[in-house]
């Protein structure tokens, strides 16, 4: 065993290294979320609540909103630099004339569940039998929306003969399938898995993990990344790269993290009063998160091709996928990291 002379002098040593980087060109960056106590953005609770961001020189303040539209808003009005969310996000940017690009990965699968609700006595009991049902979203047209679709294509439900209905995250999601107001909830965990486990839900779609992503989706499809317009990269690649380092070393720590790691690590609020299913929660999400932070190229096409099932201007060869993201900052925290 180490003595205490010797353990300081390693514990230095091995600061060495992130002291010699260079400084980040903004050192206290805003990422925004929607949602930030979901599973989806944890790998940014870590990096923030173990310091990680701290060691690379960065004093980072995530930004949380009530969905990922108003959190890529803020982006656009100048209150955010960085958006943490799902990565078809820049594929739809792109088409917009808003160049944005994913330059680290925290999923490698979307998280996100479809259950049926169990209240209220008759009701419907698969995935068929949504028709003229009303489907609670996180908001329209981001992933939860993405997977709720997929689904319905999978059962032939015609998507105009079903109801879209934005609930949130958290809380407000659970209130809503509890109030009736939605007959099925398409949302993240720990709020799937909360309802499933109380009995309030069945689920029936989920792409918590690889293999139900591969159903659903017919591929790999990848989940949350952070994204950044692409000026904001070019204009601060040292700060790119201090994220990308702090997230890398985050999908590292999770990787062998324990219930009582997990437990100290992120703050009580986000457990819904209810530790032991929050960490059941994990158990179900944990092999979705990103082993390194690299983002796959079969993964990317996945995404555009179940964009394009919905919209024709989705196509391969309208986008070029080398457009909207990069593993280049990923790539050197691997390395930096051992990830």
């Amino acid at each position: 065993m180490l003595s205490r002379r010797a353990a300081g002098i390693a514990a230095a040593l091995s600061l060495a290294p992130l002291r010699a980087q260079p400084r980040p060109e903004k050192t206290a960056p805003t990422i925004a979320v929607g949602g930030r106590a979901a599973f989806y953005y944890l790998p940014l609770t870590i990096a923030e609540r173990l310091g990680f961001f701290r060691d690379e020189g960065l004093d980072v303040h995530i930004a949380d909103h009530a969905g990922g539209a108003p959190a890529l808003q803020s982006v656009f009005a100048g209150q955010a630099d960085v958006c943490a969310g799902a990565f078809e996000h820049t594929l739809s940017l792109l088409l917009r004339s808003q160049p944005f690009r994913a330059f680290v990965q925290l999923g490698r699968a979307p998280q996100i569940s479809v259950g049926i609700s169990h209240l209220g006595g008759r009701g419907p009991r698969q995935a068929e039998d949504l028709r003229g049902r009303r489907i609670g979203v996180s908001a329209p047209g981001l992933s939860t929306n993405l997977v709720a679709r997929m689904l319905l294509v999978r059962a032939g439900v015609p998507q105009e003969e079903v109801a879209f209905v934005g609930v949130g995250t958290g809380a407000a999601a659970l209130e809503a399938l509890r109030g009736r107001r939605i007959d099925a909830i398409s949302n993240t965990d720990p709020v799937m898995t909360v309802l499933e486990q109380r009995g309030e839900v069945r689920i029936v779609g989920d792409t918590r993990t690889l293999r139900g992503t591969q159903t659903l989706f017919g591929g790999a499809m990848p989940g949350a990344c952070l994204y950044a317009p692409q000026r904001f990269l070019r204009d601060n690649p040292v700060t790119a790269q201090a994220l990308a380092n702090g997230v890398v070393r985050a999908l590292k720590w999770l990787q062998t993290a324990g219930p009582s790691d997990l437990v100290r690590a992120v703050p009580e609020a986000y457990m819904l009063g209810d530790r032991a299913l929050y960490l059941a929660a994990f158990g179900k999400v944990r092999e979705a998160f990103s082993l390194d932070g690299l983002l796959a190229e079969d993964g990317a096409r996945t995404a555009l091709s179940a964009l394009a099932r919905f919209e024709p201007a989705f196509s391969a060869t309208r986008i070029d996928l080398r457009q909207v993201y990069t593993n280049s900052f990923a790539a050197k925290a691997k390395a930096r990291y051992q990830a």
